[in-house]
């Protein structure tokens, strides 16, 4: 979780600074958000790489937004004294789904924040995530839900926020654990469950989560279980719509099987087979010596 403070600044500068005249937005409208403490040469820099048209609206986090929504889930000496990471949020057609792409974020993966913006409400939006040098990106959450709130004219209440900080940190820690993939695809397989067949007691959330893991073939210690278990039992609680949730989460899953199945999808996978196969044949030159 490497300069955690840095990323923390992308998701909270949102959640604070009211952001006028964006209610109006349109499909391919962005909003900006910039952490307080890079330099002008850094901000330059960023808005270029996001390619910001010059009537984008930008927002600037503080470092105390980022304790304010993190302060819960991770140390303070790791959210740290400095906000850096930052965003761009736009608006995309009405049931195209959430799209995340990420630069210099090396903790929170692309899926973790879908995952997690779903959990909130987010939806039809591109987002883009980035920072000058290399954060965790456990910052930028707030951000992006705040700009949502604004674009859709809509308040998602303070406990679905915290929850969706919550659930993204969770998910990266046990990406430490088991792998981000299995983490990712876990969280992904409860939410679903839950979707489908929501949980009305503590003893069927445990169900659906024993179910998930043993069907993707994943061991949880206790700790692991337990941790999860407080996870959902919270979302449970909460008021949540867990139909939308559903559909955005066949949406993203959709996405996925289209880029696979598309030249480009394709290319990278022969590429991804190419690399292992160059690493096997490594490997049988190196014991044939």
């Amino acid at each position: 979780m490497k300069n955690l403070k840095a990323a923390s600044l992308v998701l909270l500068f949102l959640l604070i600074f009211p952001l006028r005249g964006f209610a109006d937005a349109a499909v391919g409208d962005m909003i900006i958000t910039l952490g307080e403490n890079l330099t002008e040469e850094q901000k330059n820099t960023l808005l270029s790489e996001m390619n910001a048209p010059d009537n984008a609206q930008i927002i600037t986090v503080s470092n105390a937004e980022e304790h304010q929504y993190l302060g819960n889930y991770v140390s303070k000496s790791l959210i740290g004294t400095r906000a850096i990471s930052s965003s761009a949020i736009t608006v995309a057609e009405k049931n195209s789904g959430l799209e995340v792409k990420t630069n210099n974020i090396n903790w929170v993966t692309d899926e973790m924040y879908i995952n997690a913006l779903i959990t909130a409400g987010v939806k039809d939006a591109k987002i883009y995530i980035t920072a000058p040098f290399e954060v965790s990106g456990t910052a930028a959450l707030t951000g992006i839900i705040k700009a949502y709130e604004v674009s859709a004219e809509k308040t998602i209440p303070e406990d679905v926020k915290q929850a969706a900080n919550e659930e993204m940190v969770k998910s990266a820690e046990l990406g430490d654990e088991i792998g981000t993939e299995n983490a990712t695809a876990l969280i992904t397989k409860i939410k679903e469950e839950m979707a489908n067949n929501p949980p009305k007691t503590e003893a069927d959330l445990r169900t659906i989560i024993e179910n998930a893991a043993k069907e993707l073939g994943i061991t949880l210690t206790d700790a692991q279980f337990q941790s999860l278990l407080d996870l959902f039992n919270k979302l449970k609680e909460l008021n949540i719509d867990w139909n939308q949730v559903g559909d955005q989460l066949t949406v993203a899953k959709d996405k996925l099987t289209n880029y696979l199945e598309s030249e480009e999808g394709q290319g990278f996978l022969e590429k991804l087979k190419q690399f292992f196969i160059n690493i096997i044949d490594a490997i049988k030159a190196l014991f044939s010596k």
